[in-house]
């Protein structure tokens, strides 16, 4: 009887052992055939994928900074080798007068009896120009090669007829280019042809950010941009004028051409002078210009629109606060 027993409990735990080895098998398997580690991973490696995206853009906009920054201190640098030269100069002139040359005890006094002259002759010289040129002739410290660079915004109307794309257009180009680069932080920036169709029609009446990446891109565009042009720019200044000025916004006008072909220079003017009208004393907007020598290409009986546009494109720079600068040639 005892050895029946002994048989039967060493059956009844055999039992159990293999159903506690079947659930443990089965939760093993559960365990195993998991899906969700898959999914987590797909998604951290597109968060990755977005944050290097975002720090190559970073990088790109820092490198453009950079050079930008590197160009500002070039010209900081030859700005104080001029002036230092000057000084010098200065110094030596003042050595040299006759009869001023004294004992070193007296090296204060005569410096300081020549800086007075100098002040004095400088407010006379002051005075006399605010005389003679009146309000024209205020003096500015805010320029680069004669040209005003106080303005945060920045327009530019292009002349995109045929003789200038056929002729002009890569120095045209290059003239953008060195015209933002003297302005390495602007609020925006719009490009229109001259007459008044823009170069982005998704900124039409909008300011284009001003970013190295959108510098960029306007002046690859620029290569192909040929929109219809009837060679007078005075439709695409208008265009400017009224529909990106707002009271307290510096803005600059750059008209890029060749030819004038309207009817009347006179005519120009006065809408001008009517929409940009003097708001403090001083206009609205500035108006600058660069005129290109496309007339010098063709025969002298065809060169009169080129000569008309210098004179229009002076006398509106003249009046409106800004600079005409007429080309030589193409290089």
């Amino acid at each position: 009887m005892r050895l029946r027993r002994r048989a039967g409990e060493q059956f009844s735990l055999s039992f159990l052992d293999v159903i506690c080895c079947g659930f443990g098998a089965i939760i093993l398997l559960l365990m195993i055939t998991r899906i969700t580690a898959p999914q987590v991973l797909e998604r951290d490696t597109r968060d990755m994928q977005g944050r290097i995206a975002a720090l190559q853009e970073e990088l790109h906009r820092l490198r453009g900074e950079s050079v930008v920054l590197e160009r500002d201190l070039d010209a900081r640098r030859e700005q104080l080798s001029e002036a230092l030269e000057a000084v010098a100069r200065l110094q030596g002139a003042a050595s040299a007068i006759p009869g001023e040359r004294a004992p070193s005890g007296r090296g204060d006094e005569l410096q300081s009896r020549l800086i007075g002259q100098l002040e004095s002759a400088k407010q006379r010289l002051t005075a006399e120009m605010k005389r003679l040129l009146g309000a024209q002739g205020k003096r500015r410290d805010d320029t680069i090669g004669g040209i005003p660079v106080d303005s945060e915004y920045v327009i530019f109307v292009i002349d995109t007829s045929g003789s200038m794309f056929n002729y002009a257009w890569a120095r045209a180009q290059r003239e953008m280019i060195h015209i933002l680069d003297i302005y390495p932080r602007l609020k925006g920036v719009q490009v229109m042809s001259d007459e008044g169709e823009y170069m982005f029609s998704s900124y039409r009446g909008q300011w284009i950010p001003d970013t190295p990446a959108r510098r960029r891109a306007i002046v690859a565009r620029f290569a192909t941009w040929n929109p219809y042009s009837n060679s007078s720019p005075a439709e695409g200044i208008v265009q400017a004028i009224r529909a990106f000025h707002e009271p307290g916004r510096r803005i600059s006008i750059y008209v890029l051409g060749d030819e004038f072909t309207g009817n009347s220079i006179a005519q120009v003017i006065d809408v001008v002078d009517r929409i940009n009208a003097e708001s403090g004393g001083e206009r609205l907007v500035r108006i600058h210009a660069v005129g290109f020598p496309t007339q010098f290409a063709r025969p002298a009986n065809q060169q009169v629109t080129g000569i008309r546009f210098a004179s229009l494109m002076r006398e509106l720079a003249w009046r409106n606060g800004g600079t005409f600068v007429g080309l030589e040639d193409f290089e």
